[in-house]
């Protein structure tokens, strides 16, 4: 069902943002967003410089990046994840893809969301979020 240019979007499609996302794609992000462990300044140094996983881990500066300790390989995880959010993307270099990762413009809409430090979501939430993660597809 198209737009009517002169009314908008119709109710049964989402608006567009100018970064190209809708409303749920956004929203879905954010309610991720609270159930990870990466704090705000992660985010924030992601939208300057990539990042790898295992460069995540062996960081002195962990503690201010993350609210708890993280593993590479569970970085890499939640790395993962947030690709098929849209909030992050590999980088790319003269031989293709990277292991590192930055921030999509999508990623700084939902960031640019809360003035301060992500709020951390209730553990009934972290929960369900995981549940929605990991349950397969039927």
């Amino acid at each position: 069902m198209a737009a009517n240019p002169q009314t908008g979007p119709s109710p049964s499609q989402p608006a567009q943002s100018l970064d190209g996302s809708d409303g749920w794609a956004r929203d879905r992000a954010a309610r991720s967003l609270t159930c990870l462990p990466f704090r705000r300044v992660f985010y924030e140094e992601l939208s300057d410089r990539a990042i790898s996983s295992s460069e995540l881990g062996t960081r002195p500066d962990g503690s201010l990046l993350l609210f708890a300790a993280l593993g590479a390989e569970r970085a890499e995880d939640h790395f993962i994840w947030l690709i098929r959010l849209g909030v992050l993307r590999r980088e790319v270099d003269g031989q293709g893809l990277t292991e590192r990762v930055r921030l999509t413009p999508l990623g700084r809409s939902v960031i640019s969301r809360w003035p301060g430090e992500i709020p951390r979501a209730s553990r009934r939430h972290r929960l369900r979020e995981m549940l929605l993660r990991h349950w397969p597809r039927l």
